[in-house]
């Protein structure tokens, strides 16, 4: 058998191939670990998304965002529509793709998409980040030319987590940066970077994305998340010296 087509792969995650392709392809991974190893990997990922993020599709539409809608010219009003039911599938963009574009509204959906992309990223075996630690500052440099703006990496040794790597990801307003750390126990956090011009201080603010407790500030043009399945005061500590470092 040839190797399936990536849209016949992706089906077969999402469980959508009729029983007999299903079965082909499920022969097909099992004479490829490799790859089944993958699939099984994004099945996973699926599993952990909906564990998250389904409970938010029973959640009120936020009294903002209503307004916000009512407000709207005619004209634009699918472009309200659809960022109301990208927020009641709990998927991050909601708040941007509605047009708001001031600070208080930018916080919220940096947590929460900064919780979708540790959902993604921290249960991955064998490819949890682009670049690992072994090259910090490649890692560095390469993420702060394509954010716009320089990063710092901050350390957290004396918490017990040590960097693994970091990786690009997109973002609503363009490229975003994600620092991944591990610990003994094999417990992971994500430190989440976003580059808006548009931001405005915060202090620290906490939100809670399904397990995920998020952490988040604004220091200038840049947004900041630490997301973990930890303690809520553990989380903290951490951001705080994530803060500490960041802002020497």
């Amino acid at each position: 058998m040839n190797r399936p087509l990536d849209a016949e792969l992706h089906a077969w995650a999402d469980d959508r191939l009729d029983p007999a392709r299903a079965a082909e392809v499920s022969a097909w991974l099992a004479a490829h670990p490799d790859e089944g190893a993958r699939l099984t990997a994004w099945k996973r990922q699926k599993e952990l998304l909906h564990a998250a993020f389904d409970p938010v599709l029973d959640e009120p539409v936020p009294a903002r965002l209503a307004d916000a809608a009512a407000r709207r010219a005619p004209a634009r009003a699918w472009r309200i529509a659809a960022a109301v039911g990208w927020l009641a599938i709990g998927v991050v963009a909601g708040y941007q793709l509605h047009g708001a574009r001031h600070a208080d509204a930018a916080a919220p959906a940096l947590a929460r998409q900064a919780a979708i992309a540790h959902v993604v990223y921290a249960p991955e075996v064998r490819h949890p980040v682009e670049v690992g630690a072994d090259q910090e500052a490649h890692l560095v440099q390469w993420l702060s030319k394509r954010l716009g703006t320089p990063l710092k990496t901050p350390h957290f040794a004396a918490q017990g987590f040590e960097l693994v790597g970091g990786r690009l990801l997109p973002g609503e307003r363009g490229p975003v940066a994600q620092f991944m750390y591990q610990d003994r126990g094999g417990r992971r956090l994500t430190l989440y970077v976003n580059s808006d011009g548009d931001n405005r201080d915060t202090a620290f603010r906490y939100a809670q994305e399904g397990k995920v407790g998020v952490f988040y500030w604004l220091d200038g043009r840049l947004g900041y998340a630490l997301s973990g399945e930890l303690p809520r005061a553990e989380l903290l500590a951490i951001a705080e010296s994530a803060y500490r470092q960041l802002n020497p």
